[in-house]
């Protein structure tokens, strides 16, 4: 079994009733597209994040065609790093550095500039070789805060004791 075929044969971690309602509202519905999806007791609407986004869309995903990841441009009004790698709905996100054949294009679209559509960034984004994974990295140091130390796990004189001995009590759960 190779690493994505291991992946890709996990099991959803999340509960019933949540994985059911995060596939309807997000993906069947397109709650949070449509300015529907509520969390916190608050309707969440795309129009007013004003954090900046990286969104990644693959070639070849047949549950979210990269064109249609990509309207992300539309749905709101803050800047956007668009990627858009080589693969498919598994291969193109599971492209780990030193994965052969692997490609992708970025774009950025600042909260000012116009938009631009699918098929001129098709034509203008160069391709790069290699996986994104560490285009990914470098923004995301570009848009965090410093490092801090984390405390080890159960340092009782940080105020973090152990919880229970490994590998916790909530794998034994039914």
């Amino acid at each position: 079994m190779t690493d994505l075929m291991a992946w890709n044969a996990d099991a959803t971690r999340m509960p019933y009733r949540m994985h059911s309602d995060y596939l309807r509202k997000l993906f069947l519905d397109n709650d949070l597209a449509e300015g529907r999806l509520v969390a916190g007791g608050k309707p969440v609407a795309l129009m007013d994040l004003r954090l900046p986004i990286f969104a990644v869309g693959t070639e070849r995903d047949h549950v979210a065609p990269w064109r249609s990841t990509y309207k992300i441009n539309l749905q709101t009004e803050t800047e956007v790093t668009y990627l858009l790698t080589s693969g498919g709905h598994n291969a193109g996100i599971v492209s780990e550095p030193g994965h052969p054949g692997r490609s992708f294009r970025l774009g950025v679209k600042k909260a000012d500039q116009n938009y631009l559509d699918p098929e001129r960034f098709l034509a203008q984004a160069q391709r790069k070789d290699g996986s994104w994974w560490p285009e990914w990295v470098i923004w995301l140091k570009h848009h965090s805060g410093s490092l801090t130390t984390v405390p080890p796990i159960g340092a009782p004189e940080a105020g973090y004791p152990p919880l229970a001995d490994a590998p916790g009590a909530y794998v034994l759960m039914q």
